[in-house]
């Protein structure tokens, strides 16, 4: 994945940002974030945390800092995220960084074996709270 990731940055026009997440104490990769653009001024995020560091505030921090990044460094409008929707962690993730949920897309990714719906929220560039 990190290689794929590296030699993604190196793309031009590049289309994909990406943070790491360690622990301050070890530079080992616990979780990642990922901003891919996906239109006019807009991109859509994903992340994840190794299952060991949930619940410790590593995928907030992340999200916050790449969305710093999406509406000051890249100027975009709008960002998007789609969250299963027994992933409730995941969805409180966004809702505390005000993300609004938006309604759910349905069989909207094949994983497992298996068509899954995704709960879609966004986030605009003049709800953003830097």
């Amino acid at each position: 994945m990190i290689d794929g990731a590296v030699q993604r940055s190196k793309s031009q026009p590049r289309n994909e940002f990406y943070l790491a997440m360690t622990q301050l104490d070890d530079d080992g990769l616990i979780g990642f974030c990922r901003l891919a653009l996906t239109g006019v001024k807009a991109a859509k995020l994903g992340y994840a945390v190794a299952a060991a560091h949930w619940g410790r505030g590593y995928a907030s921090d992340a999200v916050s800092i790449m969305l710093g990044y999406a509406f000051g460094s890249l100027s975009l409008h709008r960002v998007t995220a789609a969250i299963g929707p027994d992933n409730a962690a995941s969805q409180a993730v966004v809702e505390k960084l005000g993300f609004v949920r938006e309604g759910v897309l349905r069989d909207h990714v094949f994983t497992n074996g298996a068509w899954r719906d995704s709960v879609l929220y966004s986030l605009l560039h003049d709800e953003w709270a830097t």
